[in-house]
């Protein structure tokens, strides 16, 4: 394809999109050149299929039936199958079977932060980011089973050379930089309202990040499945950078994994909210999936099973595990995961080639979800984690999953710790510790290893941090 305007023009009046060549005759040589190389990268047949009108993907009604997954130990049986499930994750840590990656493509905008999400500071006490806190518990397993356990980091075009920056700038954070593998997920373009891809500058395709589950994909692009397989791992712990309570090296949760021989597994909270915005954890069609919030309907959202508990009692909370093998797989077979529609606000050229913010939804972006994998799965484990222990995402400057309730929830988590350590914590009228309390994840990033490592006073009378 010639990069002049009649050359790409032809290659674009197929699928009607020349109005990304509008403004040609402005643009510098570079500015041409960088938009005809955007215009070459998209697959406009994909494109074409994507804008057109689609069913909804929701189940039917009596397709749905509750799924069920390993439960919390409650019982002698249940506590010796979670025994056996760590020792196996241990075993699999101490034999260098084990990658933990974050994803971690977004912006701090919703926070009102101007940088990577991964760079918000979330230590109650020291401020310590996102990124450190889970460094950091990526370096404690790391030590405490002497193998390093790799830290694959996946960022988006939007943060790729910050995060790159940060990293080198706090020297991995004590992470041997061999091991951290940083790399960006793939990228799509918007439609407008009539189907059209969108400008954001007169020489410029408007592109956003193609979901969390472009994640696999990024995988294979990047060369890293084949790095991982030539450093002998065939287990990646998944999880998100804005959830800062995240065990993003759990032995239990590994060996269940590896020992049910599954592709891909999943954590899950038993859900207690109806509305929610989780992930729906089922069986619909005789297939084990995920069915996103949005795709179901209230009255499936709110039954209730013969005990008044909820009838889907399982919500994703986006903490999996995947074997390296599948991630090959799925991109072998040609990636498959379907795209999700989301209305947006999307920047655009007017008629004149300024750029436009608008103030409502007036494209649609297209993202995969790392879930629908799932589908192409042949084993699957689903294993239950508590809410309290380990799930408390960044979203929102306020209310709801913001800063402010992700620190008091690590504040409570600190201060059971403690209190299992012998350590005296007072707490307030609601529960949580009148202190904030900080512990770094070097000296301990479980309740087992406090009481192994703690050496501090038996009662709080301030603000504790508890680092090495």
């Amino acid at each position: 394809m010639a990069d002049t305007k009649e050359g790409l023009s032809r290659v674009l009046r197929p699928f009607g999109q020349e109005q990304l060549l509008a403004f040609w005759e402005r643009l510098s040589d570079d500015e041409k050149r960088e938009l005809a190389a955007a215009i070459r990268s998209i697959d406009l047949d994909l494109m074409r299929k994507l804008i057109q009108p689609q069913a909804a993907q929701a189940a039917r009604k009596e397709q749905l039936r509750p799924q069920d997954f390993i439960r919390l130990p409650k019982d002698e049986r249940s506590q010796e199958a979670w025994a056996n499930a760590r020792a196996a994750g241990q075993e699999a840590l101490r034999a260098g079977r084990v990658a933990a990656m974050v994803v971690a493509g977004g912006q701090g905008t919703r926070l009102g932060f101007d940088g990577p999400k991964g760079e918000f500071p979330i230590g109650p006490v020291t401020n310590r980011t996102l990124f450190q806190i889970l460094a950091e518990k990526v370096l404690a397993a790391s030590c405490r089973y002497g193998r390093a356990v790799p830290f694959l980091v996946m960022t988006s075009s939007f943060n790729d050379a910050e995060t790159r920056y940060f990293f080198n700038r706090h020297n991995f954070f004590g992470l041997p930089p061999g091991t951290v593998r940083i790399f960006e997920q793939g990228e799509m373009p918007a439609v407008d309202d009539e189907g059209k891809l969108i400008l954001d500058a007169p020489g410029h395709v408007f592109m956003s990040p193609n979901g969390h589950g472009g994640s696999l994909k990024a995988l294979w692009d990047s060369g890293t499945i084949e790095w991982l397989e030539g450093q002998g791992i065939d287990a990646i712990s998944y999880f998100q950078v804005d959830n800062p309570l995240v065990r993003a090296v759990d032995p239990a949760f590994i060996g269940f994994h590896l020992s049910g021989r599954a592709e891909m597994s999943l954590k899950l909270l038993t859900r207690t909210i109806p509305d929610e915005k989780l992930g729906i954890w089922l069986n619909a069609g005789g297939r084990a999936k995920i069915i996103e919030y949005s795709d179901m309907t209230k009255e499936d959202m709110h039954a209730a099973d013969e005990k008044g508990a909820l009838k889907y009692a399982g919500g994703s909370i986006a903490i999996h595990c995947f074997s390296v093998a599948f991630a090959r797989r799925l991109n072998e077979e040609g990636f498959a995961l379907p795209y999700h529609r989301a209305h947006k606000k999307v920047p655009y050229v007017d008629a004149d080639g300024s750029t436009v913010s608008p103030g409502e939804p007036n494209a649609t972006k297209f993202e995969m979800f790392v879930f629908d994998a799932l589908e192409f799965t042949d084993k699957v484990t689903a294993v239950e984690t508590a809410r309290e222990d380990e799930f408390s995402p960044v979203k929102n400057a306020e209310g709801a999953d913001s800063p402010e309730t992700a620190m008091r929830d690590l504040c409570r988590l600190y201060g059971r710790w403690l209190e299992a350590a012998g350590v005296s914590v007072p707490l307030g009228d609601d529960g949580y510790p009148l202190q904030k309390i900080e512990i770094s994840p070097l000296i301990a990033d479980d309740e087992e290893t406090l009481k192994m490592n703690y050496r501090g006073p038996g009662k709080i009378a301030g603000p504790l941090v508890v680092s090495r």
